[in-house]
């Protein structure tokens, strides 16, 4: 009696080590974008977006950044007045670029917005630098009404018509050039 309980003592604890590993897994090795904290902040010029994203490329992507392809990211922005009555009326859409390369001759990353260009000696330091947008002036105070109620949502994509064509037919077929986060929305009373 004690030899079976053994056996299935030892069964039982194998498979619960097993289901550790594969719940603890996907944690460890996340893969996407996600938003951790996006808010609109309140100052003298009017208001300030300040987001916190977490970008953690598939080894698809990175390995095409490593081979010099320039990965291109939009974050975006949108402020919505939600209305009862009709539809509902899009005050604010902006987009922002991001072009983020691999320089093999000097081994650094290089992230550029509009004409200027940031370094970085790691890819993990580029990516800390991207998934911050701090002090962002997206609107003026008289943009919106007191009193009424907007949802604002913030995201941020990989831009696949940026890439070159050869990638852009890669990226149709398959689901690792599909990246990006949902829309991260919350709402705002001025």
């Amino acid at each position: 009696m004690t030899v079976s309980f053994t056996r299935c003592f030892k069964k039982f604890s194998l498979l619960l080590a097993l289901m550790l590993l594969v719940t603890a897994t996907p944690a460890l090795y996340a893969e996407g974008i996600d938003v951790r904290h996006a808010a609109l902040v309140a100052g003298e010029e009017g208001y300030f977006l300040e987001a916190d994203f977490e970008i953690a490329l598939n080894p698809t992507l990175e390995e095409a950044l490593n081979k010099g392809v320039p990965l291109f990211f939009l974050f975006e922005f949108e402020l919505i007045r939600p209305r009862w009555y009709w539809l509902n009326e899009k005050v604010l859409g902006t987009q922002q670029q991001y072009r983020l390369a691999y320089n093999a001759l000097t081994r650094q990353y290089r992230i550029g917005v509009g004409t200027l260009y940031h370094n970085f000696a790691s890819m993990a330091e580029a990516l800390d630098f991207l998934a911050r947008a701090r002090r962002r002036h997206v609107l003026d105070a008289r943009m919106l009404a007191r009193g009424s109620t907007y949802v604002a949502g913030v995201r941020m994509r990989l831009d696949v018509s940026q890439l070159p064509k050869p990638f852009q037919l890669n990226a149709l077929a398959s689901r690792e050039w599909n990246f990006g986060s949902e829309w991260y929305r919350w709402s705002v009373t001025p």
